[in-house]
Protein backbone atom coordinates (compact mmCIF):
# COMPACT_ATOMS: atom_id res chain seq x y z
CA UNK A 1 0.00 0.00 0.00
CA UNK A 2 2.44 2.26 0.73
CA UNK A 3 4.83 1.64 -2.50
CA UNK A 4 1.17 2.04 -4.48
CA UNK A 5 1.18 5.48 -2.84
CA UNK A 6 4.69 6.99 -3.26
CA UNK A 7 4.00 5.91 -6.77
CA UNK A 8 0.99 7.89 -7.46
CA UNK A 9 2.82 10.91 -5.49
CA UNK A 10 6.15 10.52 -7.58
CA UNK A 11 4.67 9.60 -11.13
CA UNK A 12 1.63 12.28 -11.46
CA UNK A 13 4.48 13.82 -14.65
CA UNK A 14 5.53 10.40 -15.34
CA UNK A 15 1.70 9.51 -16.41
CA UNK A 16 0.95 12.97 -17.93
CA UNK A 17 4.37 12.21 -20.31
CA UNK A 18 2.93 9.21 -21.28
CA UNK A 19 -0.26 9.78 -22.09
CA UNK A 20 0.56 12.54 -24.44
CA UNK A 21 2.97 9.78 -25.79
CA UNK A 22 0.45 7.70 -26.70
CA UNK A 23 -1.14 10.79 -28.44
CA UNK A 24 1.85 10.58 -30.52
CA UNK A 25 1.94 6.83 -31.31
CA UNK A 26 -2.00 6.72 -32.18
CA UNK A 27 -1.41 9.70 -34.64
CA UNK A 28 1.99 9.45 -36.24
CA UNK A 29 1.09 11.78 -39.18
CA UNK A 30 0.27 14.82 -36.33
CA UNK A 31 3.04 17.55 -37.63
CA UNK A 32 5.35 18.11 -34.90
CA UNK A 33 4.43 21.89 -34.59
CA UNK A 34 0.94 20.74 -33.97
CA UNK A 35 1.82 18.23 -31.45
CA UNK A 36 4.07 20.85 -29.64
CA UNK A 37 0.73 22.99 -29.76
CA UNK A 38 -1.50 20.14 -27.96
CA UNK A 39 1.79 19.46 -25.49
CA UNK A 40 1.76 22.69 -24.25
CA UNK A 41 -1.99 23.50 -24.06
CA UNK A 42 -2.21 19.84 -22.28
CA UNK A 43 -0.22 21.22 -19.82
CA UNK A 44 -1.30 23.98 -19.06
CA UNK A 45 -4.75 22.26 -18.74
CA UNK A 46 -3.51 19.67 -16.87
CA UNK A 47 -1.96 22.17 -14.22
CA UNK A 48 -5.26 24.48 -14.08
CA UNK A 49 -7.78 21.38 -13.80
CA UNK A 50 -5.49 17.78 -13.27
CA UNK A 51 -3.76 15.99 -11.50
CA UNK A 52 -2.55 18.61 -8.07
CA UNK A 53 -5.72 20.61 -8.25
CA UNK A 54 -8.17 18.68 -6.01
CA UNK A 55 -7.71 19.95 -2.06
CA UNK A 56 -8.88 18.77 0.88
CA UNK A 57 -11.73 20.73 1.32
CA UNK A 58 -12.95 18.60 -1.78
CA UNK A 59 -12.57 15.25 -0.35
CA UNK A 60 -14.86 16.21 2.98
CA UNK A 61 -17.03 18.22 0.73
CA UNK A 62 -17.69 14.57 -1.58
CA UNK A 63 -17.73 12.45 2.07
CA UNK A 64 -20.35 14.82 3.25
CA UNK A 65 -20.66 16.17 6.81
CA UNK A 66 -21.66 12.30 8.14
CA UNK A 67 -19.92 9.81 6.08
CA UNK A 68 -17.23 7.68 6.52
CA UNK A 69 -16.79 8.88 10.28
CA UNK A 70 -15.87 12.43 9.33
CA UNK A 71 -17.36 13.69 12.36
CA UNK A 72 -16.73 10.77 15.14
CA UNK A 73 -15.00 12.09 18.13
CA UNK A 74 -14.45 11.01 21.47
CA UNK A 75 -13.24 12.55 24.95
CA UNK A 76 -10.21 12.58 26.94
CA UNK A 77 -12.13 11.11 29.68
CA UNK A 78 -13.90 7.98 27.42
CA UNK A 79 -12.31 4.74 28.16
CA UNK A 80 -10.57 2.93 26.04
CA UNK A 81 -12.73 0.08 25.02
CA UNK A 82 -15.69 2.66 24.59
CA UNK A 83 -13.39 4.48 21.72
CA UNK A 84 -12.69 1.31 20.27
CA UNK A 85 -16.47 0.01 20.76
CA UNK A 86 -17.11 2.87 18.45
CA UNK A 87 -14.64 2.44 15.74
CA UNK A 88 -15.48 -0.49 15.45
CA UNK A 89 -19.93 -0.32 15.19
CA UNK A 90 -18.70 2.55 12.85
CA UNK A 91 -16.43 0.52 10.66
CA UNK A 92 -13.41 3.01 11.24
CA UNK A 93 -9.84 3.21 12.19
CA UNK A 94 -9.49 6.14 14.04
CA UNK A 95 -11.41 9.06 16.37
CA UNK A 96 -10.71 12.32 17.33
CA UNK A 97 -10.07 12.98 20.55
CA UNK A 98 -11.55 16.18 22.59
CA UNK A 99 -11.64 17.82 25.94
CA UNK A 100 -15.18 17.30 27.16
CA UNK A 101 -17.63 20.19 26.15
CA UNK A 102 -15.18 21.38 23.85
CA UNK A 103 -15.72 19.44 20.77
CA UNK A 104 -14.79 21.97 18.17
CA UNK A 105 -11.18 22.28 20.13
CA UNK A 106 -9.09 19.07 19.17
CA UNK A 107 -6.94 16.94 22.19
CA UNK A 108 -5.74 14.75 20.00
CA UNK A 109 -6.47 11.59 18.16
CA UNK A 110 -6.80 7.55 18.75
CA UNK A 111 -6.23 4.95 16.26
CA UNK A 112 -6.30 1.19 16.36
CA UNK A 113 -2.52 1.27 16.10
CA UNK A 114 -2.69 2.95 19.47
CA UNK A 115 -5.14 0.15 20.91
CA UNK A 116 -2.93 -2.48 19.75
CA UNK A 117 0.49 -1.50 20.48
CA UNK A 118 -0.86 0.68 24.14
CA UNK A 119 -3.29 -1.82 25.44
CA UNK A 120 -3.33 -5.07 24.05
CA UNK A 121 0.66 -5.82 23.74
CA UNK A 122 1.45 -3.71 27.46
CA UNK A 123 -1.21 -5.39 28.98
CA UNK A 124 -3.20 -2.79 30.02
CA UNK A 125 -6.81 -3.09 30.26
CA UNK A 126 -9.33 -0.71 27.51
CA UNK A 127 -12.02 -0.12 30.67
CA UNK A 128 -9.87 1.04 32.96
CA UNK A 129 -7.81 3.33 30.87
CA UNK A 130 -8.61 6.64 29.42
CA UNK A 131 -8.58 7.88 25.93
CA UNK A 132 -6.14 10.70 27.04
CA UNK A 133 -3.73 8.24 28.30
CA UNK A 134 -3.20 6.47 25.21
CA UNK A 135 -3.70 9.40 22.59
CA UNK A 136 -1.56 10.99 20.17
CA UNK A 137 -1.43 14.28 21.74
CA UNK A 138 -2.53 17.44 19.68
CA UNK A 139 1.10 18.97 19.82
CA UNK A 140 2.27 15.60 18.05
CA UNK A 141 -0.36 15.67 15.50
CA UNK A 142 0.24 15.91 11.75
CA UNK A 143 -2.88 17.68 10.45
CA UNK A 144 -3.68 19.50 7.24
CA UNK A 145 -5.94 22.56 6.30
CA UNK A 146 -8.86 22.58 4.25
CA UNK A 147 -6.86 24.11 1.17
CA UNK A 148 -4.11 21.53 1.12
CA UNK A 149 -3.74 19.18 -1.85
CA UNK A 150 -4.75 16.15 -2.18
CA UNK A 151 -0.93 15.09 -3.23
CA UNK A 152 0.78 16.89 -0.31
CA UNK A 153 -1.72 14.74 2.27
CA UNK A 154 -0.93 12.07 0.05
CA UNK A 155 2.72 12.57 0.84
CA UNK A 156 2.60 13.10 4.09
CA UNK A 157 0.85 10.80 5.05
CA UNK A 158 3.33 7.80 2.93
CA UNK A 159 6.12 9.85 4.72
CA UNK A 160 5.09 9.04 8.42
CA UNK A 161 3.67 6.15 7.86
CA UNK A 162 -0.26 7.40 8.94
CA UNK A 163 -3.62 6.48 8.00
CA UNK A 164 -5.60 9.49 9.22
CA UNK A 165 -5.14 13.47 8.84
CA UNK A 166 -6.87 15.44 11.37
CA UNK A 167 -8.73 18.32 8.91
CA UNK A 168 -7.66 21.86 10.69
CA UNK A 169 -8.96 25.52 9.94
CA UNK A 170 -8.42 28.57 12.65
CA UNK A 171 -7.11 25.95 14.92
CA UNK A 172 -10.90 24.05 14.75
CA UNK A 173 -11.26 21.16 13.94
CA UNK A 174 -13.29 20.48 10.77
CA UNK A 175 -13.06 16.88 9.72
CA UNK A 176 -10.80 14.16 8.99
CA UNK A 177 -9.61 12.44 6.06
CA UNK A 178 -8.17 9.00 5.28
CA UNK A 179 -5.34 7.44 2.91
CA UNK A 180 -8.68 5.62 1.24
CA UNK A 181 -10.23 9.40 1.07
CA UNK A 182 -6.89 10.90 -0.98
CA UNK A 183 -6.62 7.59 -2.98
CA UNK A 184 -9.91 7.73 -4.42
CA UNK A 185 -9.36 11.16 -4.51
CA UNK A 186 -5.95 11.08 -6.79
CA UNK A 187 -7.65 8.07 -8.48
CA UNK A 188 -10.91 10.09 -9.21
CA UNK A 189 -9.08 13.02 -10.48
CA UNK A 190 -6.12 11.45 -13.12
CA UNK A 191 -9.44 9.70 -14.45
CA UNK A 192 -11.21 12.91 -14.92
CA UNK A 193 -8.07 14.78 -16.37
CA UNK A 194 -7.20 12.16 -19.05
CA UNK A 195 -11.45 12.42 -20.18
CA UNK A 196 -10.66 15.88 -20.76
CA UNK A 197 -7.76 15.29 -22.63
CA UNK A 198 -9.39 12.61 -24.88
CA UNK A 199 -11.86 15.22 -25.42
CA UNK A 200 -9.47 17.72 -26.35
CA UNK A 201 -8.05 15.44 -28.70
CA UNK A 202 -11.37 14.82 -30.47
CA UNK A 203 -12.36 18.40 -30.51
CA UNK A 204 -14.22 18.71 -27.68
CA UNK A 205 -12.90 21.64 -26.67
Amino acid sequence: MQGAMQAIVSHGSILRNAVLHRIRLVNPIMPSVVFSRLQSVTSARMEEHGFESTTIADVLKAKGKSADGSWLWCTTDDSVYDAVKSMTQHNVGALVVVKPGEQKSIAGIITERDYLRKIIVQGRSSKSTKVGDIMTEENKLITVSPNTKVLRAMQLMTDNRIRHIPVINDKEMIGMVSIGDVVRAVVTEHREELDRLNAYIQGGY
